[in-house]
């Protein structure tokens, strides 16, 4: 981020002001051992106004610099034009010196043009350290500006990478939840019309609230939930009463963050591969310290011909995984393991992160008990 000229302005003239005043006390201290004693007052007024000088000169110095650099190529027009610069500086630190301050040496006073160069050139000495450090620190804050710019460029594209990444992992999940459900439904086209058609409309439900979230990389739990819902109400009317549906949500983590459609591939892993004839399906979340836990557990008995449980394999679960490397780095944890009961149980845990105040009445126990007795 540049400064403001203000900004600028004002550093330039405290650092030039410490700079006189450090001088100050050192020529002070030195006319006094020598026994030439000045005031501190004028000793202060004499080094104010030379480091003035130079503070009126440094934007000038700077635009120097930035113009003609001391590069490979252009080395050689930027030497002469510096010291020009650094002579003509000189020379307006000498004149204003010897108005306030004029010398004691009959040799050394100023009468006309030629005493005055001569003046200049005896003095020169004292200038190139000073020119120098102008330009140096012009350089220091040119490069560390472009160090600071490249820093957040960096971020900024890799930012970009890891969104595009996002993207393309999400897109893939729409297309693989669009075919299982209409898979399902393709069963029941000749079995069943009657809830063939209500898993139709179901399916339009659903497609207009993952239309709705299309371009959100993160989403409060409670739409992850509600997106689950819709999900599993189309599988219901496939097995009728041979699944029963579960949430368990502490209503503390309804509001917390996590990436958009992370539960549906595990709820759709558990369906698939977690039922045969019947079944349960539990969805939990719970808070653990500063970490959400997102659990979906099946009752076990899934096809022969799918995934063996806890396997990790397809589409849905790999995309899991790789989403939430992306977006958590080693702060998430994805585990599939075989429960008691011959079920699996998948496990997400993530950092809490709330998006806003915990809105516990929006999730009441009529709803809570809804949804346990579906």
């Amino acid at each position: 981020m540049s400064l403001s000229r203000r900004t600028v302005a004002i550093v330039i003239l405290g650092a030039w002001t410490l700079y006189a005043i450090v001088n100050a006390a050192l020529a002070h201290y030195i006319l006094q051992v020598s026994g030439r004693p000045m005031s501190w007052g004028r000793t202060l007024e004499l080094e104010c106004a030379v480091a003035y000088v130079w503070a009126a000169f440094t934007p000038i110095i700077w635009s120097v610099a930035k113009r003609f650099a001391f590069d490979r190529r252009h080395w050689y027009r930027a030497v002469p034009v510096h010291l020009t610069a650094l002579v003509g500086v000189s020379a307006v630190v000498q004149l204003l010196h010897q108005l306030l301050h004029p010398t004691d040496n009959p040799g050394w006073r100023v009468h006309d043009l030629a005493s005055f160069a001569r003046l200049v050139t005896a003095t020169l000495y004292d200038t190139p350290p000073l020119y120098g450090a102008v330009v140096l620190v012009y350089y220091a804050a040119k490069y560390y500006t472009r160090y600071q710019q490249g820093r957040i460029q960096a971020a900024q594209l890799e930012a970009q990478l890891s969104q595009a990444k996002l993207q393309v992992l999400r897109m893939q999940l729409n297309p693989h939840f669009l075919f299982n459900t209409l898979h399902s439904i393709s069963t029941l086209v000749r079995e069943d019309p009657d809830a063939a058609e209500t898993m139709i409309a179901r399916l339009s439900e659903l497609l207009r609230l993952a239309l709705e979230t299309a371009g959100q990389q993160m989403v409060p739990l409670r739409q992850e939930i509600e997106f689950a819902e819709r999900y599993l109400s189309i599988e219901q009317v496939r097995f009728q009463d041979r699944l029963e549906v579960r949430f368990d949500i502490d209503p503390r983590t309804l509001d917390a963050e996590v990436p958009n459609l992370i539960l549906q591939p595990l709820v759709d892993n558990a369906v698939r591969h977690g039922m045969r004839e019947r079944g349960k399906l539990e969805i939990r979340s719970r808070l653990r310290g500063a970490k959400l836990l997102l659990q979906v557990i099946d009752s076990g008995g899934g096809a022969d011909d799918g995934p063996p449980a806890g396997a990790g394999v397809g589409i849905g679960l790999a995309n899991t995984r790789a989403r939430l490397a992306t977006i958590y780095n080693n702060q998430q944890d994805l585990t599939l393991r075989t429960t008691s009961n011959g079920g699996t149980e998948a496990e997400i845990v993530i950092p809490f992160r709330p998006q806003g105040e915990t809105r516990v009445d929006d999730w009441s126990h009529e709803n809570q008990d809804t949804h346990r007795g579906r």
